[in-house]
């Protein structure tokens, strides 16, 4: 069990949250820009989603009510602790967490496990994503990609590489930080082949 420091209400959920687990402080905002997301990608009953850095489970615990399967990755061991609890906490059952760095984990979900998602939703750190996942992400195409970023830079460099196959559909900021020139941004994309 993760040491918890802390345990909040975010939506109708409530998570455990330890020290070296990130969480977005401004809850209010969170949950917008997490509504944003799961709107965007239009989530069916027999959906499977992979949910990249997913930190203690938040996007995919939201998002685990409307779809077949979760499966989250998260390099903090700690994070993953705090995930594996909250989805007992809340009672959800058709999520699965993994420890690991994302560009590993999710090449061996995809390769040794042999699982496809419908969705993928991202949410990386400052310096966006890596070379790896952007190349996995292209090889096994999911109908849509949700792209939550803190970092407007590296997210315009990766959404440029995710053009030859995604349409952009929307861009969103989100105000997580009033009165800072600091933004959270949502994108949500389609598969080119997938737009009727």
């Amino acid at each position: 069990m993760g040491k918890v420091i802390y345990k909040t209400n975010f939506g109708k959920y409530t998570f455990n949250i330890s020290a070296n687990s990130f969480y977005q402080v401004n809850s209010i905002q969170t949950e917008k820009l997490y509504n944003l997301g799961i709107e965007g990608a239009n989530l069916k009953i027999n959906d499977t989603i992979f949910d990249l850095y997913c930190g203690i489970g938040t996007i995919g615990i939201f998002a685990s009510e409307k779809v077949k399967k979760v499966y989250g990755i998260e390099i903090v061991e700690e994070a993953i602790k705090n995930a594996k609890e909250n989805a007992e906490l809340n009672k959800i059952e058709n999520i699965e967490f993994i420890a690991g760095d994302v560009e590993e984990a999710f090449e061996n979900l995809i390769k040794k496990e042999n699982l496809a998602p419908d969705i993928i939703f991202v949410d990386p750190p400052r310096k966006g994503l890596d070379e790896t996942t952007i190349k996995n992400i292209q090889k096994i195409t999911p109908k849509k990609l949700i792209y939550i970023s803190c970092n407007p830079s590296t997210l315009i460099r990766d959404l440029k590489k995710l053009e030859k196959s995604y349409q952009i559909q929307k861009i969103t900021p989100v105000d997580m930080f009033p009165f800072t020139s600091h933004v959270e941004c949502c994108s949500v994309l389609y598969l080119k082949d997938s737009i009727q």
